[in-house]
């Protein structure tokens, strides 16, 4: 059995995922009460930044918590910009729950590092020196074990160290949490981690953490894990993959014909709208099959062409992750950002064509376009088997590869615009989305485009290995444990 666990507080089951069995704790608000027990030993739970997931995680753990003596505290730097947002959200000096940071860490029995990953590579020497002995430290993303691995360092020895990974952005963490105030079960996968465990409560503190913060499931990783396919992630198909794709298709077309109007709505309002609703629900394999006969040919023609050029990149990607190359180019845009500032991809034309289309929807259908879907897909599915031949278990094969996407990500971009997710997401994601997402396009454009102009594009031995994917199966079982509710992510 794949990443087997024991909890002495909580439920444990075995699921099929795919082709192996993995344990999983399925969360809710009926497992609330059973937080004190798992964090036996915590008078003050500590979370420190402002960004993406500190907003979400700390409200959440406050309101799960509200019942208990364990008080939620956030901390920030003195100067921070954040300061009155955590204000406005209840954080207050009057009322003991926000800090100055370094304060915070050494208050806090559980410190969860939340602050921005170049934030983290340059402040984790002075941080491990604040925590107490015993205290444990907890992350939602393993970056900093990436940083720890090339400067040839190591976590303090005498702190407990964990890991609980939303697979989904903090908005999300933090909308379908509320939502599951009226609709038990809502609530953003979560993968969890010990990396170092020095008193036997490694394990049911990652879990009360993450039932805590409303999962509806969390599977078992591994830090390493984590941040390989976090960071490869969203440099693929989560961002920086879709934002090359989108680009490419608005061309193609137009080329075909289509006004830029009509182009936007066939690449980038059909893959986060119809497309991703429909995998959602269905799974891969059911688009596929829910499709017209002449519309599964184009799909298969556009799924043919596109596995290869974008398994390269894929590769590309993972090697660069994987040698710790990503991490570097991080921390040293850090330095650079200070006097050259990042800017923004939303004023191009297609960009600005998506205002107008978004601007113009008034309840309009928007159509699943059958060769978007194929490019997307079988984008989407050479990235499960490079993760999958690198070693990673299906429930964060998944969760990496489609779920985070259609279930988290691409409502955010069909409400806000792809660009408004590549302009405002972490330093670390929309860096690797403007590094990666040209070489999506240009690959596309060079090796598939010209498949396509000659008729050509459908792979037998392609297609037969999709009908049989073990993927559908993992699917299959992640879809009995998806969110009770679709997120909202109007108003």
């Amino acid at each position: 059995m794949r990443n087997s666990f024991e909890s002495k507080v909580f439920k444990a089951e075995t699921v099929l995922m795919g082709p192996d069995e993995e344990m999983v704790v399925r969360g809710g608000r009926s497992l609330f009460p059973l937080l004190p027990k798992a964090f036996a030993g915590i008078s003050q739970i500590g979370v420190l930044g402002w960004g993406s997931q500190g907003p979400a995680q700390a409200q959440n753990l406050r309101d799960s918590l509200e019942d208990t003596s364990i008080k939620v505290k956030v901390g920030l730097r003195a100067n921070s910009s954040s300061w009155k947002s955590a204000q406005a959200a209840g954080f207050t000096e009057s009322n003991g729950t926000l800090g100055e940071l370094m304060d915070v860490v050494r208050e806090s029995d559980l410190v969860i590092l939340l602050i921005s990953d170049a934030a983290q590579a340059q402040l984790y020497p002075e941080i491990f020196k604040a925590l107490k002995p015993g205290a444990t430290l907890g992350f939602s993303h393993g970056f900093l074990l990436g940083v720890l691995k090339i400067n040839r360092d190591k976590f303090p020895s005498d702190v407990n160290v964990i890991g609980v990974c939303p697979k989904g952005m903090g908005p999300s963490v933090r909308r379908l949490y509320v939502q599951g105030k009226k609709v038990d079960g809502a609530g953003i996968n979560n993968s969890f981690a010990v990396e170092q465990d020095i008193d036997g409560r490694a394990t049911d503190l990652a879990l009360g953490w993450s039932v805590a913060l409303g999962a509806p499931f969390t599977f078992k990783t591994t830090l390493e894990y984590e941040y390989k396919s976090d960071i490869f992630g969203e440099r693929a198909i989560l961002l920086g993959g879709v934002h090359g794709i989108v680009e490419f298709l608005f061309r193609h077309f137009q080329g075909l014909g289509m006004s830029p109007e009509q182009a936007f709505v066939h690449s980038t309002e059909s893959l986060t709208g119809p497309i991703s609703k429909t995998i959602s629900k269905k799974g891969l394999k059911g688009l596929y099959e829910s499709l017209s006969e002449s519309d599964k040919k184009v799909f298969r023609r556009a799924y043919g062409a596109v596995y290869s050029p974008s398994y390269e990149i894929h590769t590309e990607i993972y090697k660069e992750v994987a040698s710790g190359n990503e991490i570097r180019s991080v921390i040293l845009s850090d330095e650079r950002m200070r006097t050259i500032p990042m800017g923004k991809i939303d004023e191009s034309f297609m960009w600005k064509t998506g205002e107008k289309v978004r601007a113009a929807r008034n309840g309009s259908v928007i159509p699943l376009d059958p060769f978007t879907a194929g490019v997307y897909i079988g984008s989407m599915m050479a990235q499960i088997d490079l993760l999958a031949e690198m070693g990673h278990a299906y429930s964060e094969i998944v969760n990496e590869s489609v779920i985070e996407a259609v279930d988290s990500l691409n409502p955010f971009m069909h409400f806000k615009g792809v660009s408004y997710m590549v302009d405002n997401c972490s330093i670390t994601a929309r860096l690797g989305a403007r590094k990666w997402a040209p070489r999506y396009d240009y690959l596309l454009m060079q090796q598939a485009e010209p498949l396509w102009a000659e008729g050509k594009g459908e792979n037998e031995a392609l297609w037969g290995k999709f009908l049989g994917h073990p993927v559908h199966a993992a699917l299959a079982t992640a879809a009995s444990m998806r969110p009770s509710v679709d997120i909202a992510v109007g108003g």
